[in-house]
This record gives structure tokens, sequence and C-alpha cells, in this order.
């Protein structure tokens, strides 16, 4: 899937924005004057832009009072850089401005833009005490804070819009040209306008007749690879909206249809599907759902291949599918230690498969893999290369499990702490969590030594 960057909400950036709009108004407008049957797709346009032009100029209105106090960092939004005014807490618990979080969600970005970690889920959550302490920081300084600028109703939708929606839908069962061009531009507006999205959650046929050319062209042994893109990417789009999910997945072909797109779909198709199921599976009824489904092991073949289109969209369905204890099991069985090991060893997207695994290390037959396949100095190299914390933290939080698993994995451990001390630094250095594994795993070291030295 398209990654979007930033919404960058700078005086400057929104300036250049606001001439946009207005060139981009002057042409619809002119458009609309000279072309009597101009379509409703132009007014529409031209309503949005003009939407658009008056949240701009109220953002400008509302933060030019604060721009020359010198405002504490904790209370600028870390997306846009201005003082926050609806501070909201996500699923990582870092907080940003409601619609500086709102704009980068609704790009289609699953992940915390401070951490980089894959959001559980896309609720936000009122700040109330970071909103307080900057109503007083204003107050103490004469500055009133104006009240949130609300983010337009994104999924109100027009009756032309309502009537297109129908006519493609129409077009998904007449012939393979017109299902073509119908699923390019159902592609194309549900990744724009969450109207479109929302359409789709208003009755699970909707999604059916979608996904029809699909299903029809699987049972007849002949799916046209553009087409299959275009209808699976629509799918990802219309899952992203959390009213749709538990709809969407509940559809009988739908997670049979996302599997095959795993199988032999384009690679953009293949990542896409992924995608969709890490939507889909933030609902922990979903996660149920798709894991009995059998998908996590072509997930997992699909990581093992490594194309780096999909590595992101793979790992992320993969960990989220995991969260819930009995997927775990059915993970460690399709081959999926063997397989981030692998790509661990090779540096390869270290940061979202070291998560995977000290997920996994839970799970009893995912231990005993890795001391089968020499996870221990796998783990140890990548603890001493790397600067994250948190991968740190998930090293020696999987070997801290290893080391009490087994016992004969302490000899390769104490090596490390004679030569590099890596532990030792850790348990001085590290994060919290990361501190009691390490202290943990050298009380465990005096023990054994202490008790050779007694025999």
């Amino acid at each position: 899937m398209a990654k979007t960057g930033v919404f960058d909400a700078d005086p400057a950036a929104r300036a250049a924005r606001a001439t946009e709009l207005k060139k981009e108004l002057h042409r619809l407008v002119r458009i609309i004057a000279d072309d009597e049957e101009c379509g409703a797709e132009a007014i529409d346009q031209a309503r949005d832009a003009l939407l658009a032009l008056r949240e701009l100029r109220a953002r400008r209105r509302s933060s030019f009072s604060l721009r020359t106090l010198a405002c504490p960092e904790e209370y600028r939004c870390p997306i846009s850089k201005e003082l926050m005014r609806d501070p909201v807490i996500v699923a990582t618990g870092q907080t940003y401005d409601r619609p500086s979080i709102q704009k980068w969600l609704k790009a289609g970005n699953r992940t915390c833009p401070q951490t980089q970690q894959v959001l559980s889920h896309t609720i936000l959550t009122p700040n109330h005490l970071i909103r307080e302490l900057i109503l007083r920081w204003c107050k103490s300084r004469g500055v009133e804070l104006s009240e949130p600028v609300h983010c337009i109703d994104e999924d109100s939708v027009t009756e032309s819009e309502r009537d297109r929606f129908l006519y493609l839908l129409e077009k998904m069962s007449s012939n393979i040209s017109e299902q073509k061009e119908a699923a390019k531009e159902l592609r194309s507006l549900t990744k724009r306008m969450p109207s479109f999205r929302a359409l789709f959650g208003e009755s699970p046929d909707a999604v059916t007749q979608l996904l029809s050319p699909l299903s029809e062209r699987q049972s007849q042994n002949g799916t046209h690879l553009d087409l299959q893109e275009d209808v699976i990417t629509t799918l990802l789009n219309l899952s992203i909206h959390d009213n749709n999910k538990k709809v969407v997945a509940e559809i009988p072909s739908v997670i049979p249809l996302l599997m095959d797109a795993l199988r032999s779909g384009t690679i953009e198709t293949r990542s896409n599907a992924a995608a969709a199921l890490f939507t889909l599976s933030a609902l922990d009824s979903n996660k149920t759902l798709i894991g009995k489904s059998g998908a996590l092991k072509l997930l997992i073949d699909l990581l093992d291949e490594g194309h780096p289109l999909a590595m992101t969209d793979v790992a992320s369905a993969i960990f989220n599918l995991c969260i819930i204890h009995e997927n775990r099991g059915r993970a460690v069985r399709d081959g999926t230690v063997g397989v981030i090991l692998d790509k661990i060893a090779n540096r390869i997207h270290v940061d979202e498969l070291l998560a995977i695994l000290a997920m996994l290390s839970s799970h009893q037959r995912a231990i005993e893999e890795m001391c089968e396949l020499e996870a221990v100095p796998c783990l140890l190299g990548v603890m001493r290369e790397t600067s994250c914390a948190r991968n740190k933290e998930n090293c020696i939080a999987i070997l801290h499990t290893i080391c009490f698993s087994d016992r004969t994995k302490l000899k390769e451990l104490r090596e490390e702490e004679n030569s590099h001390r890596t532990v030792s630094d850790l348990a001085k250095n590290g994060t919290s969590r990361a501190q009691r594994k390490a202290n943990g795993i050298l009380e465990r070291l005096n023990r054994a030594i202490n008790l050779t030295h007694t025999a």
C-alpha cells in the first residue's frame, strides 16, 4: 500500500495549500459556468475545495495570537508542531492534535508517527490532562485558546455520490471491460473519499457486488490480474473505515479471496491483501476468524519470499494476528520462527520481526525452535549493533526466556559477558523492562557459576 507523508501544517505550507486550493476553485468554477452539462462531480469538487479553504483560514486565524509565544515542546503536536487545541491519545500512548492525527490515519497510515509502531486500533482518546495544562498555560499569558477546529464530516454522502456508487456497483456485474473501468474508479474514490468507504458499510451486499468478478473468475480458473489488484486494493481502502471492519470480515467470500490474492496476485495485490488482513484484524473477533482460515501460513510464505514492497504490510498483519494466544500456536506450527530468524540474521526488517519473535516467545515450542536454530548468537549480535532501545529490550526478553528454558544456553551468554559485557551494559542503561530481564539473566549466570565452584 502506498505510504503517505505526515501532513505539514506550518504557516508556509498552509499558504501554499491555500494558493493551490484557490487555483483549483477557479478552474472548477470556469468549468461549471461554461459547461451547462458539467457533471455533479465538478460541483462536489468545488464544494470540497471551498470547505478545505475555509478550514485553512480558520486554522490561520486561531493560531495567529500564539505565534509570537514560545510554546513548551510538550504542548506542541508532534505532527503539526503547533500548540494542540484538541489533544488525543493513540494506541501507543503518544499524544497528537486531533485534526493532525486524523489526517494521518485517513491517508491510510497504520503506524504511530512518533514511534513507528503499528497501531493495534485507531480509537482516539481525549487527553484531558494535557488539554487542561495547555488552557492554564494560555490563561497565564493572557491568550485565549480557541475551540478545536473540528474536521468536516467526511463520511457525509451527497445524492450524486450515492448514485455514482450504485452505478459503479452495477457495472461490476457487466462485461470484463466495464468491470475493470468500475473497479479502477472505485479504487480511486475509496482512497480519496471516506464517504465512499462508509457507503460500503451500509450493506454487506455492496461488498459482495464489489468482489463478484473475482468470485466468478476464480470458479472459471481465470483472473485478470489488473482487475484483481483494483478490487483487492478497494477492499483494503474500505476496510480502513472502523465501522466496516466487522461487516467486511464476516462476509463469507472476503477472507478466501484475500487468501487467493496472497497466493496468486501481483506483488502489489499480495501486499495490499496482507494490509487488508492487518486492518481487519484490529478487532479480536476478526483475529480469530482470520487465524482459523489458514491465512497465517500464506502471510508467512510471503514474509519468507522477502519482497521489499510487501515486508512491512506482512509483518504488521502477522504481529496483529499473534496478539491473541491461539494464533501464536498457529504461527509457530506454520514455521514463523525459522523465517523470522533468517530475516533477522540478514538484518532485514529487524524492528518489526523482533517484536513478533518476542511475542511468540511466550509459546514453549517457539522457544524450543529458537534453541534448535541457534537464536542466541543472532540476538546477541543484534544487541551489540543496534542503538534502538526497543530492539534491545525485545532481544533481552527473548534471551531471558531462552536461558530459563534451556540451561545449556547459559554458556553462550557467559562467553558474551566475558567478551563484550552486553548483558551488564543493558542492566545499567536499558529500559526498565530490559534492566529487569538483564538482571534476571545475570543472577542466573552467577548462580550457575557458584554451583560450579561448590561442586
